[in-house]
């Protein structure tokens, strides 16, 4: 049997970041709703919030831990599997992965341990500005990552020296700032104050459906909604909007991709539903104009089909359509659930209302699964190329590599995750049970 060690190390790589992906956004979502909590206990003096910062901050803590532990085992396969990609992009990621590591994780992990283990120790201004210094370096960490990212869609500032074959940096400013960063930073940044809405709406949840009287539940979900509804709003417009707009100016087979579009032209219709073959949608629901008024804020606006691409050049499709509709789904959910939300906060009902509350409780991971969609869409629709128009994905693997070696290593960290993800679980669990104590 052959093993195709270009899919499988797609496979192993996909599996490794998607894993990962799990907890960034978590963290840095925990990570700004603390400091509004941390904010409220110290400049009112109130023992409520005080109470709900040292109940919280477990989570975070737990999550930034496994960030952290799935964020070293991920960064090795670009020597081991991608070498030829690692080569190609060496010079353009040297200078953001090193920002990334000196200048925020160190600040984030500093300063976390100052906020964890310097309660009671430090002052209260300055327990406050050791979390308001985590988000500060989690928001930085995202930020590093997601340049390179962006850069391999939208590579710019940059020479190719066909001698090396290399990429070579020649404007840092343009490379950090390419077309496609600005929009993707605030969607992506967006997506995880949402995950950590949700998450903290989840689990005060579950408190008021044990104890009504909570105070820290009330007060917890109280923010949570509001954050919730003003964030999710704010990823369907304008973030999630102009992020489209930009993919169908500068990647137009990805946006072709997400709606399943073969043939170009104007008044280009938006897919609501259908089911995606690489030759086109069965069962397709559209709205017609919809696409070309959006992309371009006109019908008449022409959009690229995937016919109007070689075949060797188009994106799979089914990944990209289906992971699109997950992600705008449930992000109209979202908006939904916690418009709900207000509507009942506004009528002094949201502690009372138990089929809500055990929604927002089964509700806690559909935002990583919407990020997680994001990811894909992101990834799978900018094949065949790794770094776009540069470097095919299968040009980028290392010499010698046995698909028999991938497949192993794909069995050892699937173990270790699924291990590592039961854990995290249960240690979850076990801390909302315990509850908020005084």
């Amino acid at each position: 049997m052959h093993l195709d060690p270009v899919f499988l190390s797609r496979i192993q790589f996909a599996m490794t970041i998607g894993f990962h992906f799990i907890f960034p956004p978590l963290s840095i979502g925990l990570a700004y709703f603390l400091v509004l909590v941390e904010w409220r206990a110290w400049r009112n003096e109130d023992a409520v919030y005080e109470r709900m910062g040292r109940f919280f901050s477990k989570f975070l803590a737990l999550t930034f831990a496994m960030g952290v532990a799935t964020g070293i085992t991920m960064e090795f396969q670009f020597g081991t599997n991608w070498a030829q990609y690692s080569r190609f992009v060496g010079d353009i990621f040297g200078a953001p992965l090193a920002a990334e590591a000196i200048l925020s994780f160190f600040l984030e992990s500093t300063f976390l341990g100052l906020y964890l283990f310097g309660r009671g120790r430090i002052s209260k201004g300055a327990h406050w500005f050791s979390i308001l210094m985590v988000a500060v370096g989690a928001t930085l960490s995202a930020f590093w990552i997601l340049v390179a990212n962006s850069w391999q869609q939208t590579p710019k500032g940059f020479i190719f020296n066909v001698q090396t074959g290399r990429a070579e940096l020649t404007s840092f400013a343009a490379a950090v700032f390419n077309p496609s960063m600005p929009i993707r930073f605030c969607h992506t940044m967006d997506a995880a104050i949402i995950c950590g809405a949700f998450l903290v709406a989840g689990i005060s949840a579950y408190l008021l459906l044990k104890d009504r009287t909570n105070e820290v539940a009330r007060r917890a979900l109280r923010i949570a909604v509001t954050v919730g509804f003003i964030a999710s709003a704010l990823e369907l417009f304008p973030f999630g909007h102009e992020h489209a707009r930009q993919v169908g100016n500068q990647q137009p087979a990805k946006l072709a991709a997400f709606e399943g579009l073969f043939e170009t032209g104007p008044n280009a219709p938006l897919t609501l539903f259908g089911w995606p073959t690489e030759h086109g949608l069965i069962g397709a629901v559209r709205v017609p104009g919809l696409l070309s008024l959006l992309v371009g804020m006109r019908t008449d606006r022409v959009v690229q089909g995937l016919n109007d691409f070689p075949r060797s050049e188009r994106p799979p499709v089914f990944l990209p359509f289906m992971g699109f509709h997950v992600m705008v789904g449930l992000g109209s959910l979202f908006i939904a659930m916690t418009a709900y939300g207000l509507f009942q906060l506004w009528r002094g009902r949201l502690w009372e209302d138990k089929l809500y509350l055990w929604a927002l409780v089964l509700a806690i991971p559909l935002p990583v699964i919407a990020c997680q969609a994001g990811w894909i869409v992101t990834e799978v629709g900018r094949q065949p190329w790794i770094v776009y128009k540069l470097l095919k994905t299968a040009d980028a693997l290392s010499p010698h590599l046995s698909g028999g070696e991938v497949l192993f290593s794909i069995i050892l960290f699937g173990s270790v995750y699924a291990l590592l993800f039961g854990l995290y679980l249960y240690q979850c669990v076990t801390m909302v049970r315990q509850g908020v104590r005084s």
